[in-house]
């Protein structure tokens, strides 16, 4: 996708969206603060990798004024949803897809425990970061995933649409 247009537009447009957001010197947790929205969803807002809805836009442009009308409408496009491969040599990034590398085994484990036979949707899905204090007084970061449990469907035939008569 590197090169293509839509990926230089979404680069650009970005860029602008950053920019609107350093202007109004406002956290992504201070603006979901706002407008009723997870910090790690502003952000996904901020970056294209969310469709703002047209309920949710005047409550953006409330919390980010300097929001433009093009940018807006951009917003409430389907974005095109996807991540820079070199991404995973960011530390921050790069320690998360260990996190989740090391402790997944387990976690599938316990879901399969818990619910069955099915997986977590990244879909209905709802994520934020958090700072808390710790027992020791230290800072922690809490990462919440909380998604939708789908289960995995037996495949019969008769409940198949598809099936030619």
């Amino acid at each position: 996708m590197e090169g293509s247009a839509s990926s230089s537009t979404k680069v650009e447009m970005v860029k602008r969206l950053m920019e609107v957001k350093r202007g109004s010197n406002k956290t992504c947790s201070q603006i979901g603060e706002e407008i009723g929205l997870t910090n790690v969803y502003v952000a996904q807002l901020l970056r294209r990798q969310a469709q703002l809805k047209p309920e949710t836009a005047p409550k953006l442009r409330a919390a980010l004024p300097r929001l433009t009308d093009d940018l807006l409408h951009e917003m409430m496009k389907p974005p095109l949803r996807s991540f820079d491969p070199n991404l995973i040599q960011e530390p921050a990034v790069y320690r998360l897809h260990e996190a989740v590398m090391h402790y997944g085994e387990s976690i599938k484990e316990i879901i399969n425990e818990e619910f069955g036979d099915g997986i977590m949707s990244a879909i209905d899905f709802y994520c934020s970061v958090d700072k808390v204090k710790g027992a020791d007084g230290k800072e922690r970061v809490v990462v919440t995933f909380d998604g939708k449990y789908l289960p995995f469907n037996e495949q019969t035939s008769e409940k198949m649409t598809s099936s030619p008569q």
